[in-house]
């Protein structure tokens, strides 16, 4: 019984091209990108600018593999879960910020959220 099991698992190791290993790094990684993201958005202080930085942070974590498409995934849905104070529409706010976090982990392209005049730098 034991020699098919390690058979599968030797199966779905050369499967998956032994790249099992890079995920917790992508995922503390791609953890980062989010933050980083989070960070320039508070610094920047910019009008409309949300939307941006949600689709950033989500494509540069993606961009890690496919730890950093998870970490980005579970940051941005556990994100939306919790409460806001905010003066708009909750539950529309929260859906367009799940369009620019799937916009971003897609790899599409971040000028569709950049807003005018945002500094260069971001």
């Amino acid at each position: 019984m034991k020699l098919p099991l390690v058979g599968l698992v030797l199966v779905f190791v050369v499967g998956a091209h032994a790249q099992w290993y890079k995920f917790p790094g992508q995922a503390i990684a791609g953890a980062k990108d989010m933050h980083r993201a989070y960070s320039d958005m508070k610094k920047a202080n910019w009008l409309e600018s949300d939307k941006y930085f949600h689709a950033r942070g989500n494509q540069h974590a993606a961009q890690r593999g496919p730890g950093g498409r998870f970490a980005a995934s579970v940051i941005s849905n556990v994100r939306e879960m919790l409460p806001r104070q905010s003066s708009g529409n909750n539950r529309e706010d929260s859906r367009a910020d799940q369009d620019a976090n799937r916009w971003g982990r897609n790899g599409g392209d971040l000028s569709r959220y950049r807003p005018k005049g945002l500094p260069d730098k971001y």
